[in-house]
């Protein structure tokens, strides 16, 4: 069986390859456990030293990266090209959280010291997302790969040439064979790997296939299980209607949508507040341009990665107008492009029950709430907890965000996709399993070994006996 991706602009082919069977998951995983020992056994300087080697290959490939990925994602060249970059700037945020947070340290004791490793888990599935198909595994694979652990990754079965680029620019750094291998393929080639003999699974993804993965471990509680999942994100706009519109607009509309942390639900103020920021938003997100990755010119927006998540993207917003949803700015297609192309929309939803559920695309609910204890109730009325944030010059309202809002990411007059490499990344409830990414992946990469250790071998005291 093949494997294709393509362009959603355009149609074009990118990719094709063969899917992974069950067989060749478990001869990755033969030929990474036949690796570890002489991986484990570097100095942890000389693990380090291939990653940076990978940084400088994925420099001098920057260009051809970027547009790979533009290619199979649709996203605009601009934004690919941060995107080799952030994969760039993570090596060396992961030296200095291994160093930080995992490292190795000794305090002296009366018999001796007592000594604080870390050791990687061993074999670590890492299943990656399209939306961000390098920079998100990358988070994963990166520290895995300097704790001493190896790694086996499943692309995203829509992004299957960056996967694979992934692991060229590794080879090319000259990690050893066995130590970062790709499979390719869908859900059964996911499902084969994880069924495998793996001690830990890195996922990024959707909160369904992260519940499904739940199941699946569920008799192995000594496979390590890190989960980034999506999110039905609030936006609380309270003041300031000219600037919080580009704050809305980056938080709902950047990336198509296709971010875990873009702003889902917009919370306003009833009365006319309410009314300038849904007026100043609904003015900005018309000017928008949209555009193509390879078109002449900027854009901020490109199409969906698929015409299939465009279709799927237009039923969740029917059902939300057949709820009984206003239509503020509306969900269409645009003449003359592929069906992954889409306007921005933003439907007003006040009083109405709708779905907790992420709609990955740019489409905004307007939540209307008389005070700002009805805000706040309204921003955790979900059962994901990825990213918040509030725009309001009122320090005390901010102040009472940090302190109700539940979320791993909350941001003050800022997107909310706006994330540190330097800080953890990732939420609560069905929006993860309480190990945050980012620079917090080293803590899920290995594991702490705690000693006594004393050079000399004595008698210690042993209680009750005359001596």
């Amino acid at each position: 069986m093949m494997l294709q991706s393509f362009d959603p602009a355009s149609r074009e082919l990118v990719w094709e390859g063969p899917v992974a069977s069950v067989e060749d998951c478990h001869r990755a995983i033969a030929a990474a456990r036949a690796a570890l020992p002489g991986w484990r056994a570097l100095p942890v300087d000389d693990r380090i030293a291939i990653a940076r080697r990978y940084a400088a290959v994925l420099g001098e490939r920057r260009a051809a990266l970027a547009e790979l990925i533009s290619r199979e994602t649709g996203k605009l060249l601009w934004e690919s090209d941060a995107e080799i970059g952030s994969m760039i700037a993570k090596v060396d945020v992961s030296i200095k959280a291994h160093a930080e947070r995992t490292g190795e340290r000794a305090a002296d004791m009366p018999f001796g010291r007592a000594v604080l490793r870390h050791r990687g888990h061993g074999v670590m599935a890492v299943l990656g997302p399209y939306n961000f198909p390098g920079h998100l595994p990358n988070g994963h694979i990166v520290p895995a790969l300097i704790a001493g652990n190896a790694v086996i990754f499943k692309p995203s079965e829509i992004t299957p040439a960056t996967g694979a680029a992934m692991a060229e620019a590794w080879a090319a750094a000259g990690l050893p064979d066995g130590l970062m291998t790709v499979v390719q393929g869908g859900r059964a080639t996911g499902e084969a790997l994880v069924a495998g003999d793996i001690d830990g699974l890195l996922f990024t993804g959707s909160a369904g296939a992260g519940a499904a993965l739940r199941r699946a471990l569920i008799d192995r509680p000594h496979v390590v299980m890190a989960l980034e999942l999506g999110g039905n994100n609030p936006l609380i706009a309270w003041d300031s209607p000219e600037a919080a519109a580009s704050i809305i607009v980056n938080s709902a509309f950047i990336t198509t949508g296709q971010r875990c942390s873009c702003a889902r639900r917009l919370i306003v103020p009833e009365g006319a507040a309410g009314d300038a920021i849904v007026e100043a938003t609904a003015a900005l997100a018309a000017q928008l341009p949209i555009a193509a990755w390879n078109a002449p010119g900027e854009a901020f927006m490109g199409p969906l990665v698929s015409d299939q998540a465009a279709a799927a993207a237009h039923r969740a917003v029917s059902d939300l107008i057949a709820r009984g949803g206003r239509v503020v700015r509306s969900f269409d297609g645009i003449e003359g492009h592929s069906a992954a192309f889409v306007t921005p929309a933003l439907i007003d939803m006040t009083g109405i029950d709708a779905p907790d559920a992420e709609i990955f695309a740019p489409v905004l609910s307007i939540i209307r709430v008389p005070d700002f204890d009805a805000a706040i109730a309204a921003a955790n009325a979900t059962r994901f907890g990825l990213s918040a944030g509030l725009v309001s010059q009122d320090d005390a309202l901010w102040r009472r965000i940090v302190e109700e809002s539940r979320a791993g990411v909350v941001n003050r007059n800022r997107p909310t996709t706006g994330a540190a490499g330097n800080m953890p990344f990732g939420g609560l409830g069905a929006s993860g399993n309480h190990r945050p990414s980012a620079y917090y992946a080293a803590d899920y990469c290995a594991y702490p070994i705690a000693s006594f250790e004393s050079d000399a071998v004595a008698a210690v005291p042993v209680n009750g006996l005359d001596r």
